[in-house]
């Protein structure tokens, strides 16, 4: 977080969002003011808490991939949630706790994983050898068997060819540890990665008993499986694999063996209370709306269940408590029929930066077909060279397909930048459709070819409506 500048996190945001200045700001200083909290005295440190974000604008504006790319930007975990699915404590459905169990989840991942990468390398090479012990396994010594006789007699009876036996075993031992030592080799070339070997691995299939002590029991901060799980064997299934499949299961079991996982659930623990940001979406839906009388479980009781957890509490999971203190909440949310002030006030009060997200022009369409890395031309491009076709697109096509997801948008549901996924699979669908059996070629697309594709549709404002 200390390589990152509010301005630089704007910077690296641009990469990917198209405009939304005012956004990408509120989050890089709200993102930053984390970091300069670190540096306060520990008796003014516990007062500083992060300054929730509320996200308005229509959808397919960028609201949900600003929070996204923020988090992956500082590697903080990250969890989406829309709002809706959640109900009043009491109530069937899901409560508004799991959001944190599930964050902690993603924050256990993130650690694992960043863990195993530190330890690919030995976890390989441990994974070699017992590839190696299957292609080429040892020798049987049977030198500790003893005769029956010996038990009745009480002293060694035919011994006299023991002598002769360790020597054989030894000879034999010498070839296979030579044999082992070119095979050794050989795994390291990637010369026998089609070669089948019998492996036994661990089977992760569900047990009855995740089946039944699933969610309930987590809410309850008990996990069954975790107390009667060490009591029951772990399942092992054998599978007959070639070299390269089975050194991937093998590599992730010694990484795991490798990977001290007490360590772990703290350091991400500690991760969600530190960094934690958890993106609520469609916070608008569960606004109280003026005129609206009497108990409403998925919406007042939502919010008032919500309010603890945004304020600062202690969520029981089943790796311990969670402090949500310094979680970072944004909230999001189109308010077209709500607004920011149906929220109920002590919920408002939590969310105390507001931005309007602006609905996107021609010039942003234009910009968010070709500027970020990840831009849809480049996309719908890079899957038809799969094909041997090179698709060109001039200036002036992508200027009319800009206009036409303009225009669509403001006669029609503003879905935002979500129409020119729409758009562009009916315009390259023939192209799409036809692409295996036209062999290596040049397809041009201009501003005529869009037109040709696209105008019956467009200018037929019923059958767009219901196509584009």
């Amino acid at each position: 977080m200390d390589n990152f500048t509010p301005r630089q996190i704007v910077e690296e945001l641009d990469k990917y969002i198209v405009g939304q200045q005012e956004a990408k700001r509120c989050v890089a200083v709200a993102l930053r003011n984390r970091y300069r909290r670190t540096f306060l005295p520990p008796s003014l440190q516990e007062e500083v808490t992060p300054k929730n974000i509320i996200l308005i604008g229509p959808t397919g504006v960028g609201k949900t991939e600003i929070a996204r790319r923020l988090a992956k930007l500082v590697k903080a975990p990250f969890l989406k949630v829309e709002v809706t699915k959640f109900t009043e404590v009491g109530y069937v459905g899901r409560d508004v706790e799991s959001m944190v169990r599930d964050l902690v989840e993603v924050a256990i991942r993130m650690e694992k994983n960043e863990r195993v990468q530190g330890v690919e390398e030995k976890a390989r090479e441990l994974a070699d050898e017992r590839l190696l012990d299957l292609l080429v396994p040892y020798p049987q010594n049977n030198k500790s068997n003893r005769n029956p006789l010996e038990f009745i007699f009480g002293s060694p009876v035919n011994n006299s060819n023991k002598e002769g036996y360790q020597e054989q075993f030894q000879a034999e031992l010498r070839k296979v540890e030579e044999k082992r030592a070119i095979y050794r080799q050989k795994l390291k070339r990637m010369e026998l990665e089609d070669e089948l070997v019998e492996v036994e691995l661990e089977d992760h299939t569900p047990s009855m008993l995740e089946v039944f002590t699933g969610s309930g029991m987590d809410e309850m901060g008990i996990n069954l499986q975790d107390l009667l799980g060490g009591m029951l064997p772990k399942k092992k299934k054998k599978r007959r694999l070639k070299v390269a499949e089975a050194r991937k299961y093998l590599t992730q079991e010694e990484a795991d063996k490798l990977i001290d996982m007490d360590e772990v659930t703290s350091n991400a623990i500690r991760r969600v209370e530190q960094n934690g940001i958890i993106f609520l979406d469609e916070i608008d839906k569960i606004a109280e709306r003026e005129g609206t009388y009497g108990p409403d479980v998925s919406r007042g009781g939502v919010q008032r269940d919500i309010l603890p957890i945004v304020e600062g509490a202690t969520v029981v999971t089943k790796y311990g408590p969670v402090k949500t203190d310094l979680i970072l909440f944004i909230a999001a949310g189109a308010f077209h029929v709500a607004k920011p002030s149906d929220l109920i006030p002590e919920l408002q009060g939590r969310f105390p930066v507001r931005v309007e997200l602006q609905s996107l022009t021609v010039e942003d369409f234009k910009q968010i077909l070709t500027e970020p890395q990840n831009s849809l031309i480049k996309q719908y491009v890079a899957l038809l060279q799969t094909e041997n076709i090179q698709a060109e697109f001039s200036p002036e096509a992508i200027a009319e397909i800009a206009k036409i997801a303009y225009d669509i948008n403001a006669r029609s549901e503003n879905i935002g930048a979500r129409r020119l996924h729409t758009i562009l699979e009916k315009l390259l669908q023939d192209l799409f459709f036809e692409a295996s059996e036209m062999g290596p070629a040049t397809v041009r697309i201009d501003a005529e070819y869009v037109r040709k594709q696209l105008g019956p549709i467009v200018q037929d404002e019923d059958l767009s409506k219901y196509i584009l």
